[in-house]
């Protein structure tokens, strides 16, 4: 009986270990998560089967082929807390034939003019207010993507380049690349 409680005990210790894995928290480039786009957004993550327009650049690659038009762009600005965080994304496409779509997209989450304090006293120890100044801390994501048709009827596939900067005022900058693939069927 004592090795059956031992037994569940592990058990239950290994469940929770993990569920703790699956909700660990992400922090690195998180602003790439955000979404993009009205539709995308309200649809949550289901628009990465159903993109078909300039968004698809973000969501999946592949869906740019089914832009309706030869041109698309898309415009986005949210503020969050109060305005105090902005996001803002920015997509123009081009279908370049009946089998192929390049599109070209910006997103930025920033917080703009947060004072830097840290030469408001003067030598001998006095207020001085005309010593702050402001800066922002903001990330950018600009992502280059291709999509093309297969010979395969309904069958897709594209591609994204990811280049990332972060920006903390004149303290830190770091720059991040990264590559995402895509792929879309459609039947029936």
């Amino acid at each position: 009986m004592r090795t059956f409680f031992v037994l569940v005990l592990c058990l239950l210790g290994a469940l929770n270990v993990a569920r703790g894995q699956a909700v660990a928290p992400k922090y690195s480039n998180e602003f790439m998560a955000l979404g993009a786009g009205a539709r995308g957004l309200g649809m949550g993550q289901t628009q990465v089967a159903l993109a078909q327009d300039v968004t698809a650049g973000y969501w999946n690659p592949a869906g740019l082929v089914h832009m309706d038009s030869s041109y698309e762009v898309a415009l986005m600005h949210a503020e969050w807390f109060g305005g105090v965080a902005n996001y803002d994304y920015g997509a123009f496409g081009i279908r370049l034939d009946s089998m192929s779509a390049l599109s070209v997209s910006v997103l930025r989450l920033g917080v703009d003019d947060i004072p830097d304090t840290r030469f408001l006293y003067d030598a001998n120890g006095v207020l001085d207010y005309s010593q702050v100044r402001f800066f922002s801390a903001a990330d950018y994501g600009f992502l280059l993507s291709y999509a093309r048709r297969l010979k395969v009827p309904g069958l897709q596939v594209g591609g994204s380049l990811k280049v990332i900067h972060r920006v903390a005022g004149r303290f830190a900058t770091a720059w991040g690349l990264g590559f995402d693939a895509g792929l879309q069927y459609q039947r029936g």
